[in-house]
């Protein structure tokens, strides 16, 4: 694919240095995957100008899993569905070809020059953008022997013949350079792989992702809605959906007040002072929410709720032996997600925090943290996750505020914690919250995917801005640490990702219904009703549908819902005080009887199956 030289990729063709250390990127690899992406993007573009004459072309980065390119079409015109066929095709007449990448490098004012017709490129030109250029003003382009030429730094693979095994996917807006306020492009997406084999068994990977979305999932199961009168990336919950947020919700209850943390609650808005105090208004106003005018004081939603947590450490003298003191909030917060980004439950504009934080000495941060990540995993465990990584995301070398020295012991706090508890892990650079860096947990769902979960940060920044103290052994005032930390992320996101995991088959301890009784003649009604009210005695969530139209509609609604288990009764249950047992996935039972089933749902709702 290309060559490293010197710690740095090339293009293969590179004239090579006296006592170069050379290594060689393959295709397998996730780097010679980033090179075959980046390329066949460069050879969308291509095609995209030579059928759409006038047309503008801006930036084509290879992301995960593939590509895009954003473009601008003469007159406003948009991409169709129909138009990737087309584009499709002439990409591969252009790798059948076979012509060869052409690396060159130029002056910024032939560059300007190269692309007179090309705004987007004469912009990244101008701004010197460091994914473009050499260094020292060297503008670096890629001719293919077709006559197309783009900018880009590199490398590419020796020439178009290389790639092939690819598919154009969807079309979607995106603004240029991200921001609301400048044009929308029309970006096309795009994957592409090593092998015919690798590109099929992604695309299968997709299509079952596809039926996992928990969008569809949840307006087939009825579980909740965006209504549009409510506004983007907001929902309501139906009242099965509603259920199994509860369940959630007080399992984690449970399992924080077994852990010793304290409850608190806090208010969805606040004057603008703890915002300024905090350094949100700093640092995050672009993801807040506008304020409102109240009195003569602005107030804003609340877009996190740790500086309500500092208020309440602070409302009283503390001392060393309070500590580690550990609250606890499912907290709603409200964030200005930019209407391109959101996606269902996963990127939203309301959501709840499982949100707790954590005071502690100094010496007591890499325990707690410890201790922290085993309390993160025993839980994720509990709803199905066995699969962990994580990523150790330090100091953002802009937005950020504190010493490097704090941000130094934060960042090795954190990293000891994950050594000691042997959880791999990776280092996400610059990736950190402004007021310290943090570990954030990922599982494998069951179709292989990696979601970002759960959070926990390490914080010097805000107990100085608080002005927090306690009171150590010395008799002397001291400053606390503070550990955040969100287990579920948020409860909106988790459930969207537990109903993708479950593809809305969710284990019998979290099901909205456990159980539907059939009756198999309307005659068996009562029968299906007095079992009914036995289990929801007993706790258990049941219902019955009546016998008004044939046995085997009702089973498949029953199975289309995704029900644990389905009862059916006939004449020999009522005679004998046994049920027909269809469990979800399993096979048939005959002649059970009810108590050995009721023992059966207890022991799977126990063990959380």
């Amino acid at each position: 694919m290309v060559a490293v030289v010197n710690g740095a990729e090339s293009d293969l063709g590179i004239a090579l240095p006296d006592g170069a250390t050379v290594s060689i990127v393959t295709v397998g690899t996730d780097a010679g995957r980033e090179v075959l992406r980046h390329s066949t993007s460069h050879v969308l573009a291509q095609a995209v100008l030579e059928l759409f004459p006038g047309a503008k072309f801006a930036i084509g980065p290879a992301i995960e899993n593939g590509f895009y390119y954003d473009f601008e079409l003469p007159d406003g015109a948009t991409f169709h569905a129909d138009d990737l066929e087309r584009i499709e095709a002439t990409m591969r007449r252009i790798m059948d070809a076979d012509q060869a990448f052409v690396r060159e490098e130029c002056d910024v004012a032939t560059g300007l020059g190269v692309f007179a017709d090309q705004p987007y490129k004469r912009e990244i030109i101008e701004r010197v953008d460091a994914s473009e250029v050499v260094g020292d003003g060297t503008v670096s382009l890629y001719r293919n022997d077709g006559g197309f030429v783009d900018l880009c730094r590199g490398p590419h693979v020796p020439s178009t013949g290389k790639l092939g095994n690819f598919a154009l996917q969807k079309v979607a807006g995106a603004y240029w350079r991200g921001d609301e306020k400048r044009p929308m492009l029309q970006r096309i997406y795009g994957t592409a792989w090593e092998s015919p084999k690798a590109l099929a068994e992604h695309l299968e990977r997709l299509a079952e992702a596809e039926l996992r979305d928990h969008r569809k999932l949840a307006a087939e199961l009825d579980l909740l809605s965006f209504p549009e009168e409510l506004g983007a990336g907001l929902a309501v919950w139906h009242p099965k959906g509603a259920m199994v947020r509860k369940l959630m919700e007080d399992y984690s209850r449970t399992r924080h007040e077994q852990g010793g943390y304290d409850f608190v609650y806090s208010p969805h808005v606040a004057k603008s002072v703890l915002w300024e105090t905090s350094g949100h208004l700093d640092f995050y106003a672009d993801g807040m929410y506008p304020p409102m005018e109240i009195e003569g004081a602005s107030y804003y939603p609340k877009p996190m709720n740790c500086p309500f947590h500092m208020m309440v450490f602070k409302s009283s003298t503390r001392s060393y032996r309070d500590l580690p003191q550990r609250l606890f909030e499912l907290g709603t917060v409200y964030r200005y997600e930019r209407s391109g980004t959101l996606h269902g439950l996963l990127r939203i504009r309301g959501f709840t925090q499982d949100d707790a934080h954590i005071f502690c000495t100094p010496d007591q941060v890499v325990d707690e943290v410890v201790s922290l990540l085993g309390f993160v995993l025993s839980v994720l465990r509990a709803f199905g996750f066995d699969e962990f990584t994580a990523s150790l995301s330090t100091r953002p070398p802009e937005k950020s505020v504190g010493s490097d020295e704090d941000w130094g012991l934060a960042t090795d706090a954190l990293r000891n914690a994950l050594e000691r508890e042997g959880l791999a892990y990776d280092i996400d650079e610059g990736g950190g919250a402004f007021y310290g860096p943090k570990i954030d947990v990922k599982v494998r769902d069951a179709i292989g995917r990696h979601w970002q979960l759960s959070t926990i940060q390490a914080d010097f920044q805000l107990p100085q801005r608080f002005d927090l103290q306690y009171v150590g052994a010395d008799g002397a005032r001291h400053r606390p640490i503070v550990i955040h930390r969100a287990l579920f992320g948020s409860v909106e996101r988790f459930f969207g990702v537990l109903l993708e995991h479950f593809a809305g088959a969710f284990p019998a301890w979290l099901a909205p219904v456990q159980v539907r009784v059939l009756g198999v003649r309307n005659d068996h009604d009562t029968y299906a009703e007095r079992l009914v009210d036995r289990l929801a005695a007993e706790g258990y969530r049941a219902d019955w549908v009546r016998a008004e139209e044939p046995l085997g509609n009702r089973i498949r609604r029953a199975k289309l819902d995704k029900l644990p288990y389905v009862l059916v009764v006939g004449d020999d249950d009522v005679a004998n005080g046994t049920v027909g047992v269809n469990p979800r996935g399993g096979n048939v039972e005959r002649d059970v009887s009810v108590d050995d089933f009721v023992a059966r749902l207890a022991a799977a709702v126990e063990s959380h199956v």
